[in-house]
């Protein structure tokens, strides 16, 4: 054999070899193939199905509609109560309360519905609904940042909840971040090529005093209340873990610094201290950041009973208006806008918003209107001021009322607390099912504070759950 002929056999033979090697080892799962010597794979079994698991159907909810067929209590029952209430020395002499059937409007029982009384922080409801029934509840409050050469200006735009870092978007207090809008400025000012600054801050939105003259010395240096202004990080606390605590003289001022400061961290050197002016009209915008929405804003204020963001929200109330983003614009505003609801407001005075002030005076037929209206569907945009009342035993300014009641769970209310003022309205749920507003304002209760002219209102209101009074 020619060796060519042999070299040509010899590359053949170790070929035939490899491939046959190849499929030994491809036949025993030895190497990538399709071949193999194992036992077929066995067909998967059906998926199992849970023991006694049937197809699913819509889920009951778990806050049904209000039987109207459900019975009115008997109003001389109902009548016997508000009397003994009102009798009831732990509530001092000068008392007014009202119980209205939620569906019909119909009055069950009444002490002075109709006179004047302070209504402390139930005050509150008034700018609730002033603000739900004229403004969009979707409305977001947005806080900017122009600039104008080498000025830098943070503008205010009534967010007093500002967070002072990144924004949460889970947060009511806290949504809008200055750390986001300093983020969006020091991109802007890199952009520009400019590394050093002067920054103002203009909170020219709310105008007037930012006290009332109705309030104690003592309320915003025990931190009840911030002074008002349009620009403010975590309501002016000092501290924001604290629900009472120290505020910022100049909330504003304070926020302007805090922005400084988050600048600084992104390398843009802010000159000198932040200084109040007014945003330059040709200014270029250079980042912005929003609120929570209106809704969530007033549903944190009726249950957290916050002076400072109530006066806030007045004021936008009062700007849409066309009136003066003050107290004295926001307390008419919000009281025109509830009378536009077709509430009786005669006689009705509010020296502030929050009802923190001495000299307002409310009615209880007022307030329990107000409430009866939160529930309509006729005013569906205030459906979230009803939801958003604290309830008995549960949650807000009532979470540690009514924990050994059977009203537990069923009544969703407004409180208010200053010296000598004890007030609570909302709505309930009586034994048979039947919806109730009630009203009750004790504006001369005796010294030694809350504790029993409290105890003498649920103690009131628990009998009207319990009732059944048929």
């Amino acid at each position: 054999m020619a060796p060519a002929r042999r070299k040509v056999a010899t590359a053949g033979l170790v070929l035939v070899l490899a491939a046959g090697a190849y499929v030994t080892l491809d036949a025993h799962d030895l190497v990538p193939g399709p071949l193999t010597l194992a036992a077929p794979v066995a067909q998967p079994s059906p998926f199992p199905t849970a023991p006694g698991a049937t197809p699913g159907g819509r889920p009951t909810p778990a806050l049904t509609d209000l039987d109207p067929a459900a019975p009115v209590p008997q109003a001389t029952a109902v009548q016997a109560a508000v009397n003994a209430l009102v009798a009831d020395p732990r509530v001092g002499t000068s008392v007014a309360v009202t119980v209205v059937d939620q569906l019909t409007g119909e009055v069950l029982g009444s002490a002075a519905p109709d006179s004047l009384h302070q209504p402390a922080s139930t005050a509150k409801l008034v700018t609730a609904v002033g603000a739900l029934s004229t403004l969009d509840p979707t409305t977001t409050l947005t806080t900017r940042a122009v600039r104008q050469g080498d000025l830098v200006v943070l503008v205010g735009g009534g967010d007093v909840m500002l967070g002072g870092g990144a924004g949460d978007p889970a947060a009511v207090d806290g949504r809008a971040g200055l750390g986001d809008l300093a983020t969006q400025t020091a991109d802007a000012l890199k952009l520009a090529g400019i590394a050093t600054i002067r920054l103002g801050f203009d909170d020219s939105m709310f105008t007037g005093p930012t006290a009332s003259p109705g309030w104690d010395a003592s309320y915003v240096s025990s931190g009840f209340v911030a002074p008002v202004t349009a620009l403010a990080v975590h309501i002016g606390k000092l501290d924001a873990s604290q629900e009472y605590g120290r505020r910022y003289a100049d909330p504003s001022l304070a926020a302007a610094k805090v922005f400084a400061q988050r600048l600084t961290d992104l390398g843009i050197t802010v000159t000198g201290t932040p200084s109040r002016t007014t945003a330059p009209g040709d200014a270029l915008a250079v980042g912005s950041v929003s609120s929570a929405p209106l809704r969530d804003i007033v549903g944190y204020f009726l249950d957290t009973s916050d002076n400072t963001v109530t006066e806030a929200v007045s004021r936008l109330v009062a700007i849409n208006q066309g009136l003066p983003a003050s107290f004295d614009g926001g307390t008419a505003a919000v009281l025109h806008a509830v009378g536009t609801l077709g509430l009786d407001t005669t006689g009705a005075h509010l020296t502030d918003a929050s009802g923190l002030a001495s000299g307002s005076a409310l009615p209880a037929s007022l307030l329990a209107g107000i409430v009866r209206a939160t529930t309509s569907a006729d005013h569906p945009a205030l459906r979230s001021v009803v939801a958003g009342l604290p309830i008995a035993g549960l949650t807000g300014t009532l979470f540690d009322r009514y924990t050994a009641s059977d009203a537990r769970g069923l009544v969703r209310a407004k409180t208010g607390s200053l010296p000598n003022v004890t007030s609570l309205a909302g709505t309930l749920v009586d034994a048979d099912g039947r919806a109730l507003v009630f009203a009750v304002l004790a504006d001369a209760t005796p010294e030694g504070g809350q504790d029993q002219p409290r105890r003498a209102i649920d103690a009131f209101v628990t009998g009207l759950a319990g009732c059944g009074c048929r």
